[in-house]
């Protein structure tokens, strides 16, 4: 092979591209088995064997100590690493359930400018929906905990509150545009009950036969 040759070099320089290339394809397809240590949400409990990208493994489960590498000798571990977790995981849920019943068809509402399209001149966030959520209920939630994207149109919009691996209640949220929240105000105004009145005693009017004892005429003894 003639290094000298631009025609060779040219050839050369085509293979390594395509090597290149190659491995970064395989390598995003990689797939690594690990043992997970704890629950994660929407890939298993702890004591589960998945496969998993080896990037997601190796970048967030094994730094974040969520996961181990599936070796024959943490394999012999599964039988505790499950005890241990579905009593902390019991002893969690029962903590979070009466948070997770208060959340249960609750709606938050903002209001925004919005286009004529509905489209927002901004956005509504997961940290504007948790931070409502907290002063409505008095709760201690956190903006991670709220999987929805941001959201960026009027209407009415469906998020999760993450609060364990079983317990994940739905909530609403409703965007209307600014401007509306006086005539929601009326609105709900209107369907307010109105409170009974108190009753009032009827009032006898002793006028006429008041009058009619004075016309009848008095007897004079004799």
């Amino acid at each position: 092979m003639d290094l000298t040759d631009p025609l060779e070099c040219g050839k050369i320089l085509t293979y390594m591209r395509c090597t290149l290339r190659m491995n970064i394809l395989y390598r995003k397809g990689l797939k690594m088995k690990v043992l997970l240590l704890k629950d994660v949400y929407k890939l298993g409990h702890a004591g589960d064997v998945k496969k998993v990208a080896d990037g997601y493994g190796r970048n967030f489960l094994l730094p974040q100590g969520l996961a181990v590498l599936a070796t024959p000798g943490a394999l012999k571990t599964v039988g505790k690493i499950r005890e241990k977790a579905t009593a902390e995981r019991a002893l969690l849920n029962k903590e979070m359930s009466g948070i997770a019943d208060r959340l249960v068809d609750v709606q938050v509402q903002f209001f925004s400018k919005a286009g004529e399209t509905g489209k927002l001149y901004g956005s509504i966030t997961s940290q504007m929906i948790v931070d409502e959520l907290n002063k409505r209920l008095g709760t201690a939630l956190d903006r991670h905990q709220i999987e929805i994207d941001p959201i960026r149109t009027l209407g009415e919009h469906n998020a999760t509150v993450r609060l364990t691996v079983d317990l994940n209640p739905k909530i609403k949220v409703l965007v209307n545009r600014e401007g509306e929240a006086a005539k929601v105000a009326a609105k709900k105004a209107e369907e307010k009950p109105v409170a009974d009145a108190p009753a009032v005693e009827p009032v006898v009017e002793e006028t006429e036969a008041s009058e009619e004892l004075a016309e009848e005429p008095t007897e004079t003894a004799e």
